[in-house]
């Protein structure tokens, strides 16, 4: 199984809202993926998931295509600002890169679909959009922080 099928069964596992998916490709071959909704990933060749031993490293993660924020928690306190949550596990980046400036600040008005962060998880970095317009009024988590699953990231007073 080649790396770019691993990475399309993740992704539309992650925008499906399916709990758990496995591929077997063969039973001889013993290529075996499993994911679930629970976090555990299972495969049952390593070789799979390796890139050659010949091949270069490449100096700088490829940015992946955008990702929607993870469904928002209902705001308990109802002070009417939407929360933007991650949709993965990762490490969380205000600018594409330390030197840029940051994708949005608190007071930013942004606009649905525009990028807003990055969160790099297993070395690819995927832009974050806005799933509202707005206006920024909370940044939750700051530059090179660990973020969870559907943990706050931003919070957002909609236009």
């Amino acid at each position: 199984m080649k790396e770019a099928n691993i990475r399309k069964l993740i992704e539309i596992f992650q925008e499906s809202g399916v709990e758990e998916l496995e591929y077997q490709e063969s039973f001889w071959r013993g290529i075996r993926l499993r994911l679930s909704r629970s976090r555990r990933v299972e495969a049952g060749s390593a070789v799979a998931l390796q890139a050659p031993l010949a091949a270069p490293a490449p100096a700088a993660p490829a940015p992946a295509p955008p990702v929607a924020a993870a469904p928002a928690a209902a705001d308990a306190v109802g002070d009417g600002l939407h929360a933007v949550t991650s949709p993965m596990v990762g490490t969380f980046y205000r600018s594409p890169s330390p030197e840029a400036e940051s994708f949005v600040n608190v007071g930013d008005m942004v606009k649905s679909d525009q990028t807003i962060c990055i969160i790099e998880a297993m070395k690819i970095m995927n832009e974050i959009e806005a799933d509202v317009d707005g206006e920024i009024v909370e940044a939750d988590v700051e530059t090179g922080s660990p973020v969870e699953y559907g943990q706050p990231l931003f919070r957002i007073r909609p236009a």
